[in-house]
Order: structure tokens, then sequence, then C-alpha cells
């Protein structure tokens, strides 16, 4: 015969925990969607490799000898 009985102390955590969970939830839904918008932005995107951002320096003007 098992134990079953259910004390509050099981309902404040489990309420804690959803709370938590939810929590969480939303926080892993905000970084995706973040994410898929910075993807579907990919015109915009510039890899750091530790060069110079091209679209950051002053037009030059080439010199056709």
């Amino acid at each position: 015969m098992a134990i079953r009985a259910e004390h509050e102390i099981h309902k404040r955590r489990f309420s804690r925990n959803l709370g938590v969970g939810l929590a969480l939830a939303a926080f892993v839904g905000l970084i995706f969607a973040l994410s898929v918008v910075k993807v579907q932005t990919g015109g915009l995107l510039e890899g750091y490799d530790h060069q110079p951002r091209t679209s950051m320096l002053p037009p030059t003007e080439e010199s056709s000898e």
C-alpha cells in the first residue's frame, strides 16, 4: 500500500517549479526569436574575423594608372 498523502509543501513546491519552468520557457523563446530575426536579416551580418569591417572604412579613391 503506497502512501499518497500530499502535503501543503508539495503544492507550494509545484507552483514554484511551474513558475520557474515558465520563466525558463519564456527566456528560451526570446532567445529563439532573436536568433530567427538575426538570421532573417542575414545581409547585414558580418563575421568577426580580426579584420577591419569594410562597411566601417571610409571610401577610398582608386587610382587607375
